[in-house]
Formats: C-alpha cells, sequence, structure tokens
C-alpha cells in the first residue's frame, strides 16, 4: 500500500485513441435477466488473501477518519483520487486498482509536486475490487460517493458479464455510495449502468461531461481525441 503515487496533469497526452467499436446494437438483450440473477444469488467466490489483507488495513484507517469516505474505483495511476482529495478536503479518498505498477507509478516526481504534493488525505491500495466491494459491504463502510471513472468497456457482445452492471458482484456495487458517479466515452456503457441500477431499486441521469479539468488520463486522451464524455450520477 502507499499513500502518494499517482500520475500528474504534465503526462504527455495524445490525441489518437480509437473511438469504441461495439456489436451491439443497443442495451444487451440478456441484461435484465443477468441483473436479477445477481441480484437473487450473491457471489460466494473465495476471497482472495491479498485483497483481505489490503482491506484490513485501509479499514483500520477507515476506521479512525470517522468521517465521510470516497471510493475511487479502478483509479490506475491515481490522478483522480488526488483530484478527489485535494478537492474534498474533508472526506478520506480511498484509491483502488488491481494494478500494483500503475499505482506506484511516478511517486517520486508525484512527491515533489508542489500543487498535490501535501495532500494526505488518499491512500491507493493494490486490491480485487470483485472481493474489496464484497467487503466493504460487510463491513458497512458509509461511503458518500463512489466513483468509477472510465472502466474497460469489454465492447462485445458476449462479454457483457465482465462490464461491472453484468458481473456477480453488481449487488455490492449499488449498494455502496449515496451517490455513485460513472465516466466513459462509451455512451451505451452508462445507459446499461442505468438500466441495471433501475432494476436495483436506484435512478440516475446521464450528461455530458463538460467544461472541467479531466479527472483521469484516459479522460484527457479522449477529449484531445475529440471524442466525447459522458457521467452517469446515480442517487
Amino acid at each position: 500500500m502507499t499513500k502518494d503515487t499517482m500520475n500528474n496533469n504534465a503526462e504527455e497526452v495524445s490525441g489518437d485513441s480509437k473511438v469504441i467499436s461495439t456489436n451491439q446494437p443497443g442495451i444487451h438483450e440478456k441484461l435484465t435477466e443477468i441483473v436479477n440473477k445477481h441480484l437473487a444469488h450473491p457471489s460466494k467466490k473465495p476471497y482472495q488473501q491479498h485483497t483481505v489483507d489490503a482491506f484490513n488495513a485501509v479499514d483500520a484507517l477507515v476506521k479512525d477518519h470517522q468521517g465521510e469516505v470516497i471510493l475511487d474505483s479502478c483509479c490506475g495511476v491515481g490522478q483522480s483520487t488526488r483530484i478527489l482529495a485535494k478537492n474534498n478536503p474533508q472526506a478520506f479518498v480511498v484509491g483502488i486498482d488491481k494494478s500494483a505498477h500503475r499505482i506506484t507509478r511516478n511517486a517520486d516526481e508525484l512527491a515533489k509536486n508542489t500543487e498535490t504534493g501535501n495532500i494526505d488525505n488518499f491512500v491507493l491500495i493494490r486490491a480485487d475490487l470483485n472481493d474489496f466491494y464484497r467487503l466493504v459491504a460487510k463491513a458497512k463502510w458509509r461511503i458518500k460517493k463512489h466513483y468509477i471513472l472510465y472502466p474497460n468497456p469489454w465492447p462485445k457482445a458476449k462479454h457483457i458479464q465482465r462490464r461491472w452492471h453484468g458481473s456477480a458482484v453488481f449487488p455490492e456495487i449499488i449498494s455502496l455510495g449515496d451517490e455513485i458517479i460513472l465516466r466513459s466515452n462509451w455512451q451505451l456503457y452508462l445507459q446499461e449502468f442505468q438500466q441495471a441500477a433501475e432494476i436495483a431499486g436506484r435512478k440516475g441521469n446521464i450528461n455530458l461531461v463538460v467544461d472541467c479539468q479531466p479527472m483521469t488520463p484516459f479522460e484527457a486522451k479522449y477529449k484531445a481525441s475529440g471524442q466525447a464524455c459522458w457521467q452517469l450520477a446515480i442517487s
């Protein structure tokens, strides 16, 4: 686990990001069936030990904070985690990514960053979110906001259950956060998540992301490529 690791805005941004291509004409025809199945039969997959260890460590920090918690899922290099921590100084922000390489990238350079180097109300951890979500739900963390920014879209129709709203852990995902915020450059992903959320009893709205600081390197690349970015806010 490390606290001072993320990418910064000085990272080179290229404008050659490809538009997502899919063989789906619209919302997946089996989405409702899949979501209802997972809501009725929660995942009982054994936890991976490295995720249990990571959760136990950060759980102690969350309990020590005794205040507002923000979850930043799939945080990558942690740019979004640090931005959220800076903009929400009263909160403790937890960034999670499955790749240790990503969350430790450019640590020395970031520690010297005069704008964000002194932020300390966040933590970055390596964990499998399929396990981490279930552990957080079991521990009943009081999460104010839950961010899922630019998840892997898995655009082929046959991969619907690899998308978060089609996964076995969706019941836990939709339960975590007074507000859940997703961003994607593939509007259909958000439309599917919105429908899955409604099946689970929560509603949200989709809007274009305009005139704001990119929260992740991916968002910066998409905008540099002229692609639209969308946000789904669920309350």
